[in-house]
Formats: C-alpha cells, structure tokens, sequence
C-alpha cells in the first residue's frame, strides 16, 4: 500500500510539472518566437490547456480517494487488533475465575472429608460405634442383648425397651448405661467411661 501511494504522489507530481511547464513555456518562451501565438492554433492550445487541466484534477482525486482508503484499512486493522486483544483478555480472565472456583470448591470438598473424618461417633459425639457393638453383644454383664432388641446386634430380649423403636439419642444412652434406670442395673462399675461412650455411638448410630 505505501509503494501504491508513493506512485500516485509521484504521478501527481509529474502532471504538476508538465502543466506548470507548458504554462511556462506558451507564457514566455512561445510568445519571443512567434509573436502571433496562439494565431490559428487557438483551438489546439485551448484543448490542451484543458487536457491538462483535467489530467490534474484527474490525479488529484485518484490520489484523495486511495488516501481515504488507505485510511480505512489502517482503522479496520486497528479496531480488529483492539477486539483480538479484548477477546483475548476476557478469555483469560474466563478462565482464571474458572480455576479459581475449582480451587475454592476442591478446598471446601477437603475441609468437609476432614471435618467427617475427625469425627468418631454420631453427630460428632465420642465412642467408637464398632467397639461398642462388641460391648453391647458380649462384653457387659448381663449381656445387653438379653433385655433389648436391636436387629443390628440380632437382639431380640423383650425386658428393656425395644431400641429400634425408642431410637435413644447418644446422651440418652450414656445416663442409662452408666446410672442405670427400673429393672435395668448401672454398669459404671463395670464397664469404663470409654466402654459406655462406645455402646452409646453404636446404639444411637445403629438403632432404628
């Protein structure tokens, strides 16, 4: 495109000189030769005088016209360079925010698994629920289950209350096993703080 528009300058230029040349040249070298220039040619020296003139004006708008042209496409390769930018940009920041959320999700799936892990019994409540199946079926004397049915230890004793139905709550639990309530009798001389938090996560866990 520059070599396209240095050619029109050029051209323009060259019909500059050659009309400012005649006009020179039938202005005062012509008229010392023959005095009565143009005489009879009149007609031949007006025509040229005008196929110059329009040769001129010709080049003049040819090169105004690439000009704006040229002009254009420079603004259309601009605002295709701002938009490639912008697209760009927004792609990255996209992305960004995207990996962000991943981030902060895969940070808050860890801190949950950590919370449950961390957890030992029923709502967060000490005891091992698995110890104190063993307990419930065949460490405490008298065997738990001969007075209470729970179909998780396969008891099926008909002297305490039916567990699956009372589904007693962790606390519950631990007042009974260790205080002892009616027919049934304390076992805190029995069993240790840690046995009876262990029978009452896997009764308040498992009944039901």
């Amino acid at each position: 495109m520059p070599l396209a528009l240095t050619g029109y300058q050029l051209a323009l230029l060259c019909v500059a000189g050659v009309f400012i040349a005649f006009a020179l040249v039938v202005a005062l070298l012509v008229p010392r030769a023959r005095p009565d220039f143009p005489g009879r040619r009149l007609g031949w020296f007006v025509a040229v005088c005008i196929a110059l003139f329009a040769l001129q004006l010709g080049a003049v708008f040819a090169l105004a016209e690439l000009g704006e042209e040229h002009g254009e496409a420079e603004a259309a390769e601009t605002t295709t360079g701002e938009t490639t930018t912008g697209e760009t940009t927004d792609t990255e920041t996209t992305e960004t925010a995207t990996t962000e959320s991943e981030t902060t999700e895969s940070e808050t799936e860890t801190g949950t698994t950590e919370t449950e892990t961390t957890e030992s019994g029923p709502s967060g409540a000490p005891g091992d629920p698995v110890a104190g199946k063993e307990i419930f079926t065949s460490v405490a004397q008298p065997s738990c289950t001969t007075c209470h049915t729970l179909a998780d230890a396969g008891a099926t004793g008909m002297v305490g209350p039916n567990l699956d139905a009372a589904q007693p709550p962790y606390e519950l639990v631990v007042d009974r096993v260790t205080n002892g309530q009616g027919v049934m009798p304390s076992f805190s001389g029995s069993l240790s703080e840690e046995q009876i938090q262990d029978v009452a996560a896997y009764v308040s866990s498992a009944a039901g």
